[in-house]
């Protein structure tokens, strides 16, 4: 019998550290002779956006986010189907041997949150210090920046709290010492 899958959802507001923190748990599996997968509860959101980019006759660079328009998708996904973003994620998790499976762009807590701790997720939250968070998010070239998908996320109960307002070997170190703690509790 193999250990189990190790998912790991990382949340918090834009800028605080989730991609850096979803890189230092790759690097940790590798590390580790782990395999790695991070799959995105927004991948379909990409994807429509990219068409209506296409449709609209708009150059679009790789990995480019139109925040405002992918909170609008949301919206009219979840007006549609509640779950059509989970129940995608879900079916997509189903077919992810990795050993250690990462999601960062959870935001959801009332349909998304549930989805993720059923199938088994932990979740580690990021902060960070405000005025850093927004120098950050200054520094980034999103097309457009939108916050209404992150105004509950304080309600979605996080296993663990990391603080990114230090340095970046600091913060790898608690990335590190985390999920150290839950390989140990999940035997993997």
């Amino acid at each position: 019998m193999s250990a189990p899958q190790l998912r790991i959802a990382v949340i918090g507001h834009s800028g605080s550290g989730k991609s850096t923190c979803a890189s230092a748990l790759r690097d940790h599996a590798t590390d580790q002779g782990l395999t790695f997968a991070r799959i995105a509860l927004a991948r379909p959101l990409y994807e429509l956006q990219d068409r209506v980019y296409a449709t609209a006759g708009t150059p679009l660079r790789s990995g480019a986010q139109d925040q405002m328009l992918m909170e609008d998708l949301a919206g009219h996904l979840r007006r549609l189907n509640p779950r059509a973003l989970a129940d995608d994620f879900a079916t997509r998790l189903a077919d992810c041997p990795a050993d250690l499976v990462v999601n960062d762009d959870l935001r959801d807590p009332l349909i998304d949150a549930p989805a993720l701790r059923a199938l088994g997720f932990t979740i580690l939250r990021i902060t960070c210090d405000e005025r850093l968070r927004l120098a950050r998010l200054t520094a980034r070239s999103d097309l457009t920046r939108a916050d209404a998908s992150t105004r509950d996320l304080d309600l979605i109960e996080p296993d663990a709290v990391l603080d990114n307002s230090g340095d970046l070997t600091a913060y790898r170190a608690a990335i590190h010492a985390t999920v150290r703690s839950l390989q140990g509790s999940w035997a993997l």
